[in-house]
């Protein structure tokens, strides 16, 4: 093969590298660790459909927080409405066609809505979908038809049980817990 020939095939593999590494940095992520970049999941990737109100009883460090969500997810997307104790919306978050928005007048502008929907999908998506997921990016997951488990080396980070009218996930790495509450 002469040195053109060569040349070319090299180009035309480092462009083809470098558009996929491109296309996969421009989805949405979060980072679950430091170093671990787990990309969201596309909404098709539920395990089924909820339209309900949820109640959400939160923790982080010695702080608590009550409030309610109507939760509407689908093969479509997901939206959530969080609501306090009054019934008055205090937060919109919109997850559908590759794009994530939250508003809101009381939570912080810097609360990256990503990681709400991360968490979400940790709690609510495929199995197997998130077990590649969570391998690509570098973390273990373990699962049982109740319990999630996703691993650094050999430490726990993220613990999710899930029974038929509660959610749990503990976040240990973050320091924070939530129980979800509705009718799995």
């Amino acid at each position: 093969m002469n040195c053109k020939k060569t040349a070319l095939l090299f180009i035309i593999c480092l462009c083809s590298c470098a558009s996929k590494a491109a296309i996969r940095e421009n989805r949405l992520f979060a980072y679950l660790t430091d170093t671990s970049k787990y990309f969201l999941l596309p909404p098709e990737s539920i395990e089924q459909s909820m339209d309900m109100i949820q109640r959400i009883a939160a923790s982080y460090g010695s702080r608590e927080f009550l409030l309610n969500a109507w939760v509407k997810a689908d093969k479509t997307g997901m939206d959530i409405t969080l609501l306090n104790e009054l019934g008055a919306t205090i937060g919109e978050l919109s997850y559908r066609d590759g794009a994530v928005s939250f508003s809101s007048p009381v939570f912080p502008k810097s609360l990256k809505p990503e990681y709400i929907v991360a968490d979400f999908q940790l709690c609510f998506y495929d199995i197997l979908l998130l077990k590649q997921a969570l391998e690509d990016s570098g973390l273990s997951f373990e699962y049982t038809e109740t319990n999630r488990r996703i691993i650094q080396g050999k430490t726990v980070i993220i613990e999710i049980e899930k029974k038929s009218n509660s959610v749990r996930l503990v976040n240990h790495l973050r320091g924070y817990a939530y129980t979800l509450e509705g009718e799995f």
